[in-house]
């Protein structure tokens, strides 16, 4: 699971750094007191949680796909745990047991169970083990007193460990809900859009059928002319459901109508610098194969939508910096790219907050056309949002402007 934190790759990569330093510094202060002791350990109970047991806690960590799913690794280190405490009550030993970087492998452990597995059954048994290997580590000490001090300190921390688990659990369910109500409102537009341009049409067809069948005795010769009428009809409302992506409403119910794609591109990015003025301004690019071209007007109107909440982004987020925008076409595909000259600071809150959800709506526009869609940083450290739409069979070559 992706948690979203609100940070930029640079900020990603510190934080990632950070914690692996702090548990390398965490295994090398076992390894410390484990070196420091008077004799070696006469028991392998003594030596196992800093040499065996913490370092595969730590490894279990991550995931990749060569290691199996969270949550048989997370069982897998809670049995070995608590198996490794109940070995110390037999062992006796003149030394603890403790390895503090198992402990913290386990804390973190149960954070990424509460907050990344889907199952709730699951989640509440697997971080219950977790928890019982926790808070039985003070017992390796064979003491009262480490019994009550470590189970009172380790209390408060599993405690802090599951708010910030159950924390992240909430935040990803929040997330999930608003990813699937910007869907859900972007479909309910299309249907709605769809009802408005194509009712009037059907209505003058089921008007006209009923016209021919009525005259169709008393006067054959109106039939023919009441078929051309249907078939136009029939015509005209097949190129509406296509036009229907065209005329999309906005809150205040107005249309938005982009005549010709590269006219309209051009329109809103000279929006876009005036709005810019102390901006480099913004450069509208189209090969000489996207010019030549013809497209489907839903497919106009998505790169539209595109570069329009692209545009928007950038003006929210990094103003001031040179954006490109970017058309390409080849025999079966439409590409279009919006880049900006650096990436963006997100000063919002992550998608389910105040931003995110435009470029979910626009990924679920372009993948109903069977595009691809993508946005994110690039290795330059760019901004780059970008959208590919396969072309279909009406799109046509037009040749070179007279």
């Amino acid at each position: 699971m992706d948690w979203k934190l609100p940070f930029s790759p640079g900020v990603r990569r510190l934080i990632t750094a950070a914690a692996l330093l702090a548990l390398a510094l965490t295994w090398v202060g076992d390894l410390m007191v484990l070196l420091r002791q008077p004799q070696w350990p006469s028991t392998a109970t003594g030596w196992l949680p800093m040499l065996v047991t913490g370092p595969l806690a730590v490894l279990a960590l991550p995931g990749t796909r060569l290691l199996p799913s969270l949550t048989p690794r997370a069982l897998s280190i809670a049995v070995m745990s608590i198996a490794l405490t109940c070995a110390s009550l037999v062992v006796p030993n003149r030394t603890g047991d403790w390895g503090f970087l198992e402990t913290l492998a386990l804390l973190i452990l149960i954070v990424r169970v509460l907050a990344e597995t889907r199952s709730t059954r699951t989640t509440a048994w697997t971080g219950a083990l977790l928890a019982v290997a926790v808070l039985m580590l003070p017992l390796r000490f064979r003491s009262l007193s480490a019994l009550v001090g470590g189970g009172y300190v380790l209390t408060v921390v599993l405690a802090l460990c599951v708010l910030i688990g159950c924390s992240l659990r909430a935040l990803e369910a929040r997330r999930q809900r608003a990813v699937q109500s910007v869907r859900q409102a972007e479909r309910l537009a299309l249907a709605r859009d769809l009802h408005d341009l194509i009712a009037h049409d059907m209505t003058g067809i089921i008007v006209q059928a009923n016209a021919a069948r009525t005259v169709c005795a008393t006067a054959p010769e109106k039939v023919p002319p009441a078929l051309e009428a249907i078939a136009r009809s029939g015509t005209e409302t097949l190129e509406s459901m296509r036009r229907l992506v065209r005329v999309l409403r906005e809150e205040s119910h107005t249309a938005q109508r982009p005549a010709d794609l590269l006219s309209e591109l051009g329109q809103l990015v000279a929006d876009f610098s005036r709005r810019q003025a102390d901006a480099p301004a913004a450069r509208l690019e189209a090969t000489a194969q996207a010019r030549t071209s013809r497209f489907s007007p839903e497919i106009e109107m998505s790169v539209y939508r595109v570069v329009q909440e692209a545009l928007t982004n950038v003006h929210r987020h990094a103003p001031g910096e040179r954006v490109v925008v970017r058309l390409d076409a080849d025999p079966d595909w439409l590409h279009v790219t919006v880049t900006n000259g650096a990436a963006q600071r997100r000063s919002g809150s992550p998608a389910g907050g105040r931003s995110g959800l435009g470029l979910i709506g626009l990924r679920e526009r372009v993948e109903a056309l069977d595009g691809t869609f993508s946005a994110g940083a690039g290795i330059s450290g760019q901004w780059e949002v970008r959208a590919s739409i396969p072309r279909s069979r009406t799109d046509s070559f037009v040749g070179p402007p007279q």
